[in-house]
């Protein structure tokens, strides 16, 4: 059977721009593996169905594969950074389940 949580640590980062996005970069062992287990699966723009949690903030959205990095990375919402108080630099600690 594969793995389908895994557990994690990660800085976040800003996509800068009019709208600026913070994301999250996936280890790149992690995004290997996640890759390797469950790209298949890719929808569309090379996204995995996830659910997340950070601290006690749990919420169901999307990783994106990243050719250029060779790795996913995971979109943090406003409403979770205000709730679990992170900013960009910040280096957290997630969990990721892959829906299948």
């Amino acid at each position: 059977m594969k793995k389908t949580s895994y557990k994690m640590e990660a800085k976040v980062w800003l996509y800068p721009g009019i709208n600026p996005w913070h994301f999250i970069s996936i280890p790149k062992k992690k995004a290997e593996e996640i890759r390797k287990n469950f790209g298949s699966r890719h929808r569309g723009w090379s996204s995995l169905p996830v659910i997340v949690q950070i601290g006690k903030t749990i919420w169901k959205t999307s990783i994106f594969y990243e050719r250029r990095s060779g790795t996913y990375i995971l979109p943090l919402k406003s409403e979770v950074r205000k709730k679990e108080d992170i900013f960009k630099g910040d280096k957290i600690s997630f969990l990721i389940q892959i829906k299948v």
